[in-house]
């Protein structure tokens, strides 16, 4: 499966710009990724030709943009290969959609139950459960890392117990690029009767997946990482697991009849989604999936491996580059540190910005990762499909700046 990347490059608008003088290579799509124009478009004619709220009105631009709104809800349940769409939610991104998980099967847990998460994840599936832990008692765990950075997934049959009521973990590691055995996971915690919460994030965007294949009970991800606009994300949750979770948010929507006593909620989908949603983010993240689909996540998830080899392939030529969980399989990242002393990530970052490259520096949301290396925080190059061999040589040239002006 070949792509063609020169068309691909030409329909991102914004790769014509130059930062400081310099044409912009830009490594930071595992922070969010650029939008192609068919995206850019799909905003400006809603709010142009389509704006109305949904579900709500029967005059005709209500009609259209609830049509709109639910064909992107379709394209989704195919994109994941849910069962239902009705197993598709609509938040304001994958930090909400755990956040939903952890507030509403809060009401369920005792403190006699446990969960499980790892060392690897980012904040957004650490935060919430220790509030979750605070509120009601339940044991929190995680599965840590061995000494290269990659989960100890033999640590995970001592963790696993009758108590344990649900895993979290995220399939691609957003400040080390490692891909996680989820499926392994996944099987253990269903032997328990658990319940997993996988945060896709960084996987959706660069490699295929089908959630009744993974058999996962929850799947966590953000529009704004896959070329799609910010402030949308999804939540997809098994049908019969979902109906079992009481509702997020309160408010219109959500509900079936409200009296001044008592209010009875809708079904799925809207039950969880209370109020006016994204309507343009919602229609944009189809276009978004249309485009993915055009070029092919299979074909993506090629080019973008033949990305990261090649990135560590070069990074390996410096004898001052350290690169994490080297060994390990990654996805669409590498995080690497300068081994010079009182270097600092963001040292780095900065050289590489006056050179017209974006890279992520610091502790990537990630600060338990960053405590098991004994480090504040690392360089981190992430890919998207747009992003060439071409340009990871003018990164190294500018890591090569780096290293003298820093050596």
């Amino acid at each position: 499966m070949s792509v063609d990347i020169q068309h691909i490059r030409s329909q991102f608008p914004i790769l014509n710009r130059e930062v400081n003088g310099k044409p912009l290579v830009y490594f930071d799509n595992g922070a969010t990724s650029q939008k192609p124009q068919v995206v850019l478009d799909v905003l400006d004619n809603y709010y142009e030709k389509y704006n109305a709220n949904v579900h709500r009105g029967i005059h005709t631009l209500s009609q259209e943009a609830t049509d709109l709104m639910e064909e992107s809800r379709r394209k989704i349940q195919a994109f994941i290969n849910a069962k239902h769409d009705h197993e598709v939610i609509f938040t304001r991104g994958t930090t909400e959609s755990i956040n939903l998980v952890a507030n509403t099967i809060s009401q369920l847990l005792t403190a006699d139950d446990e969960i499980i998460i790892t060392e690897i994840e980012h904040h957004s599936n650490i935060v919430p459960w220790q509030l979750v832990s605070q509120r009601t008692g339940a044991k929190l765990k995680y599965i840590p890392l061995t000494a290269d950075g990659i989960l100890d997934i033999t640590k995970l049959d001592d963790l696993l117990s009758d108590k344990t009521k649900l895993i979290c973990v995220n399939q691609v590691s957003n400040a080390l690029g490692v891909i996680n055995p989820i499926e392994t996971i996944i099987e253990k915690a269903h032997a328990k009767g658990a319940w997993v919460l996988i945060d896709g994030a960084q996987s959706v965007p660069h490699t295929k997946i089908d959630v009744q294949a993974l058999d996962c009970d929850f799947l966590a991800f953000s529009g704004h990482k896959m070329y799609g606009p910010t402030g949308i994300g999804i939540l997809y949750g098994k049908e019969d697991i979902l109906n079992q979770l009481p509702p997020f948010h309160g408010g219109g929507e959500m509900i079936k009849d409200v009296t001044m006593e008592v209010s009875t909620y809708a079904c799925l989908p809207f039950k969880f989604e209370a109020g006016t949603p994204d309507v343009a983010g919602i229609i944009g993240l189809g276009a978004a999936v249309d485009f993915i689909n055009e070029i092919g996540i299979d074909a993506i998830h090629t080019y973008e491996d033949e990305l990261v080899e090649y990135t560590i392939q070069r990074l390996s030529e410096f004898d001052e580059v350290e690169i994490y969980a080297k060994d390990a399989k990654h996805s669409g990242a590498v995080s690497f540190n300068l081994k010079l002393d009182g270097v600092h990530s963001s040292d780095v970052g900065m050289i590489l910005d006056k050179k017209g490259i974006a890279v992520r520096t610091g502790h990537h949301c990630a600060q338990p990762i960053m405590h098991h290396f004994g480090i504040p925080g690392t360089v981190r190059a992430s890919f998207g499909i747009y992003n060439t061999k071409e340009e990871i040589d003018i990164f190294i040239d500018g890591l090569k700046t780096a290293i003298r002006m820093l050596g």
